[in-house]
Order: structure tokens, then C-alpha cells, then sequence
């Protein structure tokens, strides 16, 4: 299986399985001099590790990452940077009756037709425990872009579970933290909770809609045509298990509006150019426009549910299948701090090609 790496000078390869001794990234084009430690990058890895509410997968994984390689007297070295987590809370056993049965709207039966062979424990690399390994780069990542560009914050949370979505009226981001499913959303917070224990309780699972901002990027980030920052960006989201759908700015909605209400009208400010609006999501051509760069995705419902559904076995054999198992109720909710590690990648990569062929910014306004 090829094609495990993701990045064009900031470089990360995911390796491992959900059911193996372990996983990790390699990380190439980090930088020297980074300062780093474990304990900077566990932080990350805390807010995305299972276990830690009713409303996640029970399995018990600590992801306590260690740092193999590319890190002397804590900081980088600019040689690659190992990182790994092992694997302690496997149950293989949960999945004995899936050996030759395929989920529907899992990619057992794609990975079957493809290579001939499936790990059924957990799905593999298909599993969403892979993203352990994106939040682990993501954290060096930001690490790195506090020394390029220290203005830059990244946020991500939920705006839509299921068919429900938050006021944007009350977005409060005090509330992100404060609540099991990153929502900006007091009272969304306290609805969901009690939908979703409905959902879990009966063996039934639902999707949701993620948004990540990324505040205080400079102007001038991406290229005009095959490095776009957005078309990177994508990517990197849709690469997500589960994620079925992604949108810059106002993205599938943009299709309703007239060019009038659609264009962010452009005034001069004390410290450049200011917008009336973000209907582009801080990107233009391409390019970042120096506003907040804002990105959403769709995950749909996690495909391991209680519920029995039809299928079929290797052999053709039509059956039903009712997977057992710890899994998520919803999937998004561990999707927000992986899409925030994607974002600080992807920033990144940019920040380093932008240095490497522009250094600064050649085009003055004012």
C-alpha cells in the first residue's frame, strides 16, 4: 500500500494499525531548532484520545507519544523526527465475527477488492485511530509555527451533529473546552448530549460537521494554480477517515448568492487591507488574503453499529452483520482535534514554501 505521506517540504508519513503494537509519523522538513519535548505534543494527543466520555469509543489508549529520533538537547535537529504510540487496549477478539463479512459503509470491502487482503481489526489503516498519528505531527507543527509566524491560532470545533446545528448567535468560544463535543454552543452542548445518549444507547451512530479556523495567518501563503493553500487544505481534511465532504469560506452555499453579496468589499485600515466580510474563507486565488482562514467537513456516521444490516461475505453469500466492539456514536467529535493538527500541517507547509521562494511578501499596497 502506498501512498502514506501527505506534505511538500513539511513532510509527515503515517505508519501503523489500529490493532498492531503500534503507530507513529515520520516527520521530514521540520525545521532545526524547534523547541520540543514530549509532553508538548501529549497535550495535542490528550484532547483526541478515546475513552474520554460516554459519548467516545471505550477503548482505554493512553497515546503516550515518544520521540525516536530527530530531537537533541530538545529541540529539532532538522533530520527526520520519529514519533511514535503504542498500541495498548487492542481487543481483536470484538471482531471475530467480521473475518468474512463486509460492513456497509466501511471500506472493508474496497480494501478487500484492492489488495486481497484486510486487516478486519479494527479496520487497519482505515481505522480512525490512524489520526493519532496526524495529531502527534500537527503538534510539532504548531510548535514550528510559533517560531515563523507566532500570530497564528488554531481552533477547530463542532457546528452540526446529526440534523442539529448550533446558533451562531450564542457562539461562545469559551464554550469550546468546556463541553465533550468542542461546541461554541452552551446550549447546543446540553441538546446533543442527550440526542446523541439516545443514538448510543441503541446501538446507532450519526454524523456531523467540523469547523477549523486558522487566525493571524499572514497574506500570501499558496500559489496560484496546483499549490493552492485551499486545494492543499482539502485534501488534507478529505484525507480524514469518514469524511465525506469539505468547504472553504462559504463554500457549497456561495451557489446561492449573487455576485453582489458574494464579494468581500476591500477598504484600507490603519495596517492594511481590510474585507467587509469573508465569503472566501481568507483565501483568494488560491492565495491566503491575510483574514481568518475557516474550513468545515462533513463525517459521516460511524459504519460499526449494533443495529444489524444486510451484506454480503468474501465468498458472495448474502448475510447480516451486527458489529461488536467499542466505537463512536459520533466520530466527529474525536475529528476536531485532528482536523486542527491537518490545518497546523498544512500552514506550515506553506509558511516554509513561501520562505523558501518569496521570503517576504514582494507586492505593497499603501
Amino acid at each position: 500500500m502506498s501512498m502514506n505521506s501527505y506534505g511538500h517540504l513539511f513532510r509527515v508519513t503515517t505508519w501503523g494499525e489500529s490493532h498492531g503494537p503500534a503507530l507513529g509519523a515520520t516527520v521530514d522538513g521540520c525545521p532545526p531548532g524547534v523547541p520540543i519535548d514530549e509532553a508538548m505534543i501529549q497535550h495535542w494527543l490528550d484532547r483526541r484520545k478515546p475513552g474520554q466520555s460516554k459519548f467516545t469509543t471505550q477503548r482505554r489508549e493512553p497515546d503516550a507519544v515518544k520521540i525516536l529520533s530527530g530531537v537533541f538537547e530538545g529541540q529539532t535537529t532538522g533530520t527526520p523526527v520519529q514519533l511514535m504510540i503504542e498500541n495498548t487496549d487492542q481487543r481483536s477478539k470484538d471482531y471475530g465475527d467480521i473475518v468474512d463479512k463486509f460492513r456497509p459503509g466501511h471500506a472493508d470491502i474496497t480494501y478487500w477488492q484492492k489488495y486481497g487482503i484486510r486487516d478486519y481489526r479494527g479496520g487497519g489503516r482505515s481505522s480512525a485511530r490512524e489520526t493519532a498519528a496526524r495529531v502527534a505531527a500537527g503538534g510539532l507543527a504548531r510548535e514550528a509555527i510559533k517560531a515563523l509566524a507566532p500570530d497564528v491560532e488554531i481552533t477547530g470545533y463542532m457546528v452540526q451533529m446529526g440534523p442539529h446545528r448550533i446558533d451562531r448567535n450564542r457562539f461562545d468560544r469559551a464554550q469550546i473546552e468546556q463541553n465533550p463535543f468542542w461546541v461554541p454552543d452552551a446550549q447546543a452542548a446540553g441538546d446533543w448530549a442527550a440526542y446523541l445518549d439516545d443514538l448510543r444507547k441503541s446501538g446507532n451512530s450519526v454524523g456531523a460537521v467540523v469547523e477549523v479556523v486558522a487566525r493571524g495567518v499572514p497574506a500570501g501563503l499558496g500559489a496560484p494554480v496546483y499549490a493552492k493553500l485551499d486545494t492543499d487544505l482539502a485534501a488534507a481534511m478529505m484525507s480524514i477517515n469518514a469524511v465525506k465532504g469539505v468547504e472553504i469560506g462559504e463554500g457549497m452555499a456561495a451557489a446561492e448568492l449573487t455576485g453582489e453579496a458574494n464579494a468581500d468589499e476591500i477598504f484600507m485600515g490603519p495596517d492594511g487591507p481590510r474585507y467587509s466580510s469573508n465569503h472566501a474563507g481568507g483565501i483568494l486565488g488560491g492565495i491566503s488574503t491575510g483574514q481568518d482562514i475557516v474550513v468545515r467537513f462533513a463525517v459521516k456516521p460511524t459504519s460499526s453499529i449494533l443495529t444489524p444490516r444486510r451484506t454480503i461475505t468474501k465468498s458472495g453469500q448474502e448475510t447480516e452483520i451486527v458489529t461488536k466492539g467499542r466505537h463512536d456514536p459520533c466520530v466527529g467529535i474525536r475529528a476536531v482535534p485532528v482536523g486542527e493538527a491537518m490545518m497546523a500541517c498544512v500552514i506550515l507547509d506553506h509558511l516554509l514554501l513561501h520562505r523558501g521562494q518569496i521570503g517576504e511578501n514582494r507586492g505593497r499596497i499603501g
